[in-house]
């Protein structure tokens, strides 16, 4: 694979982009871009430098931040602004990274903001940020019209670039890791010769950048705080999925929205636990910790003797008194001679008379060994079945296995020869095994040994070793990693299941991982979030495209635990971290089905009777009275909200002391004065200036292209518009003096355009639909092949429709469904007599509408006094349908009217399918 392909026209990723840049409104173009002297001290020696400058006050930003969160449906308790510090919540996987290099663009593209730093907290997610940079650089110039714009990450060796920072009229963007100027004895705190005498710093401080974080939970500390603080950012702007604190949050996809909206991969267990395993000396360590002041303890889960029979228990043994296991265990044999004989706090571990040592977390007996080479197994059969289906669909299936000691996967003998570990081992037994069944023909290219490779840090010898993530050994693992991501992409390179550290698991980011297992010997404190996070991104065919079929994006989780305590404990983990229920979402792999298709469906009179009425692909076209979008639009625009000027806000407060309640405050006096310096002007000095052609048909105040020295702070308003809503300029002209709103240009240009924008638009898709109309185009049908093409899995649920009888649908066991509604629709076309043959489209179904794609839910062949054909769409008795949902409905209305003899319903059960 040569490249990634980025969609610019996600619609969330979109709405997280315009929820920063419209903080903004008011501010104008040209107010943006500030100038600065850079002087060198002792010297007549001037450089200007070019930087962030804020031309509307923190009222304005205040009232911007509450129209956005109040569009995003944001709930906020506070009065007022916390600061310039603005949160975005983004769930793992849905592309955070590409929402704010983009949103980079855009704030430079509306208001000429030129200078960024992206602060990072680790090695890994800094390797992260500068392969987006590079991978998304070509995607963002197509967009942005070769916009100029340079990158580098801080080099402590090269501090004399941050002067180029300083000066450069270009965008710039700087990749800085949050240890490299938070403490004073950073290279980049201190003065530098090769600097006049100056800190490196001081470049930075004096462009006022905008300071973008990259996981700011990890940035919480008041050290960190401060360090930010003092990179003397115009604003911040915060970016993750799991946010500490929300300061001004302007946008949130949380976990369940992404999941619910197909923006990650679905999510399954496969759990593999030991189960009977009683016949050897079990120990687990659980945990090492003093009781009172001068005595250790530790406790184990130990195979106790009980009335009821052996039950693992947990026991809490000291060295002094309860350190014989054969007592603790009720004395049963297996733990005869068994004894604890020291517990070592300080590494946290357990000695045993046996000569085992256990860290907390290890384990000895209880089918361990087994238990992961079963999880290998299961991750191969798992990855070789998804590999089969998805060959012929361009798309590279990776597994990948997270360890936490190198040894298992790679050792050395005592000449330092490399020798494969247990791992390696069971995985190339496994894998030949399973690829010589003849389901696997076609993967029988490469060997065992060349599909598995390890990505380890290593000492300077070059050996692989364990390490704690955030090593220079480790920041040459990271880069190798993001180096190698398109290279795992294609499928001719043989390299398919990866061995990695656990330690390293925030430098993995590849969208085809299909499978992880984790195969830790110790306590592992990775979380849930984590361990699923690096799997979550939907996948990639070979030509970079992302797919997003939900049928195939699907990560299994290899769980040495099962499927309810994986679950739980990542519910658990989300409404903690987000406040919100993720229940359900979760799938049990044993739960998992597969949709059949009755044989012979294809054949079927009363199949092929219905198909070939709806086969039919249309095109649309839209027809409006330009008379009546100037008057409903005009009357849009009128009734828009308020529309404020910039402002400059001034508040007396008296302040008071009391005993009891410390220092207090009460209101004075407040005042807002208008500033006109930032793109407005004050009505009456403006002398408006109309083009000729549109002068003579104003009767009201005229739009301004400029007046006296407008021209250099009002922009085009109707060019802006007509760009945005693609309406000729004479309409958007009439539009906007139509709803008498003209004089709100003048108070605050930007803000008047992006509300107009949003009114003419929602009352353009309104007119198009209601006039739309649909063609069938000739030769172009719904091939049946699709039936044959699609593999369909689903996981049983509440909703799911077991098939009776299958001799009345296209399927042969199972119809997935998504509600109660559509539940009892299937079962009473299943049973009603005058049902004679029915099934649900296919996802791939679809009708083409101005604002997006419609499936409809049914296709339905009635038998009464006559036959009749329908497509139904199934809703709830008086449901009430989002705006979005009634016109596609509308839509589909439209489209099969063109189809004869099919009726189009919009019903709650199929007896309303005959109702008038």
């Amino acid at each position: 694979m040569k490249e990634f392909h980025f969609d610019p026209n996600q619609s969330y990723q979109l709405d997280a982009i315009r929820a920063v840049t419209d903080i903004f409104e008011g501010q104008g173009v040209k107010g943006a871009g500030g100038e600065f002297a850079l002087s060198d001290d002792g010297m007549m020696l001037t450089e200007n430098g070019f930087g962030n400058a804020l031309a509307i006050d923190e009222g304005q930003v205040w009232r911007n931040v509450r129209a956005v969160q109040e569009r995003n449906g944001i709930a906020t308790k506070n009065a007022g602004l916390q600061g310039m510090d603005f949160s975005v919540e983004m769930e793992t996987g849905t592309g955070k990274t590409y929402v704010y290099l983009r949103t980079i663009y855009e704030l430079n593209r509306l208001y000429g903001f030129r200078k960024f730093v992206v602060v990072v907290p680790s090695i890994a997610i800094r390797e992260g940020v500068l392969k987006n940079l590079h991978i998304t650089h070509g995607h963002f110039q197509s967009l942005y019209d070769k916009a100029s714009l340079s990158f580098e990450v801080y080099d402590s060796k090269r501090v004399s670039n941050l002067r180029n920072f300083a000066l450069s009229s270009a965008i710039q963007v700087l990749v800085l890791n949050i240890d490299a100027f938070a403490k004073d004895e950073n290279v980049i705190n201190k003065p530098n010769d090769k600097l006049s005498g100056k800190s490196p710093i001081a470049f930075i401080q004096a462009t006022r950048p905008i300071v973008i974080v990259d996981e700011p939970q990890n940035m919480e500390t008041d050290i960190r705080k401060r360090a930010i603080q003092n990179l003397n950012p115009l604003c911040t702007l915060r970016y993750s999925a799991t946010h500490t604190n929300l300061y001004n949050l302007v946008y949130s996809l949380n976990p369940v929205d992404a999941y619910d909206l197909g923006l990650v991969k679905r999510i399954e267990v496969d759990s593999v636990v030991g189960e009977n395993a009683m016949n050897d000396a079990f120990v687990k360590v659980e945990s090492v910790g003093h009781s009172g002041k001068n005595k250790i303890v530790a406790k184990l889960w130990l195979d106790v003797n009980t009335a009821t029979g052996v039950q693992r228990k947990k026991v809490t043994v000291d060295t002094r008194h309860h350190f014989d296991l054969f007592t603790l265990s009720g004395e049963r044999e297996v733990y005869r001679a068994v004894r604890v004989e020291e517990i070592d706090f300080q590494n946290q571990a357990v000695s045993l008379s046996t000569g085992q040592r256990l860290a907390v977390g290890e384990t000895q007996g209880g089918l361990r060994d087994e238990v992961q080479r079963v999880m290998i197994r299961k991750a191969v059969e798992e990855h070789l079945k998804k590999e089969a289906r998805l060959a012929k669909k361009g798309i590279k299936v990776l597994t990948l296995f997270f360890i936490d000691k190198v040894k298992n996967y790679r050792s050395y003998d005592d000449a330092g020869i490399p020798v494969k570990g247990k791992f390696a081992q069971w995985f190339e037994e496994t894998y030949a095994e399973e690829v010589r069944k003849p389901a696997y023909d076609a993967l029988q290219k490469f060997g065992a040994e060349e599909v598995h490779d390890g990505y380890f840090s290593q000492d300077n010898k070059g050996k692989l070793k364990d390490t704690g993530g955030e090593t220079q050994a480790d920041n040459d693992t990271y880069a190798l990693i993001m180096r190698d991501k398109e290279r795992l992409l294609d499928r001719a390179t043989p390299l398919r299941f990866i061995f990695s550290h656990s330690a390293l698991r925030e430098g993995w980011d590849n969208p085809n991982v299909f499978q992880i297992c984790t195969l830790n010997e110790t306590k592992s404190d990775l979380k849930k979030r984590q361990e699923i996070g690096r799997g979550l991104r939907l996948c990639v065919d070979d030509s970079g495209n992302r797919i997003y079929d939900a049928n195939i994006n699907r990560l299994t989780v290899i769980a040495n635990e099962c499927y309810e305590d994986f679950a739980a404990a990542l519910q658990q983990e989300i409404e903690a971290d987000c406040g919100v229920a993720f229940g359900g979402r979760i799938k049990n792999k044993h739960e998992r089905r597969k949709v059949n298709y009755r044989k012979g469906f294809a054949l079927d009179p009363a199949f092929l009777e219905i198909w070939d009425r709806i086969k039919h692909r249309t095109q649309y076209s839209v027809a409006y009275k330009t008379d009546e979008l100037i008057a409903l639009a005009g009357k849009a625009v009128k009734e828009m909200p308020a529309v404020y000027a910039p402002s400059v806000r001034s508040t007396r407060m008296g302040v008071t002391l009391s005993k009891t309640d410390g220092v207090g405050g009460y209101l004075v006096r407040e005042s807002a004065t208008p500033v006109y310096g930032s793109g407005s002007v004050p009505a009456s000095e403006s002398s408006g200036g109309l083009r000729a052609s549109e002068k003579s048909a104003a009767e009201t105040p005229p739009l301004p292209y400029g007046g006296r020295d407008a021209s250099a702070t009002l922009p085009d308003v109707v060019s802006y518009i007509q760009d945005k809503t693609e309406l000729t300029r004479r309409t958007v002209f009439d539009i906007l003096r139509k709803s008498g709103r003209l004089r709100d240009i003048l108070v605050n240009p930007q803000l008047f355009m992006d509300s107009a924008v949003g009114a003419i638009r929602k009352t353009l898709y309104e007119l198009m639909i209601d006039g739309i109309k649909y063609e069938k185009i000739d030769g172009k049908v719904y091939e049946m092949t699709l039936f044959d093409n699609t593999d369909l899995e689903f996981y049983l649920n509440d909703f799911s429709h077991e098939v009776k009888n299958a001799d009345k649908t296209i399927y042969e066991n199972y119809i997935p469904l998504d509600s109660s509604v559509e539940n009892q629709f299937a079962k009473d076309c299943e049973t009603s007599e005058n049902v004679e043959f029915y099934f649900k489209l296919p996802a791939w179904f679809k009708v083409l509408t101005p604002i997006g794609n419609y499936n409809p839910d049914w296709a339905v062949i009635f038998q009464g006094e006559r036959k009749i054909y329908f497509v139904a769409e199934t809703k709830s008795t008086g449901q009430e349908l989002r705006p979005s949902e009634t016109m596609k409905v509308k839509c589909g209305k439209a489209h099969f009217e063109k189809f004869d003899e099919v009726e189009y319903r919009q019903v709650s059960t199929v007896y309303g399918l005959l109702q008038i």
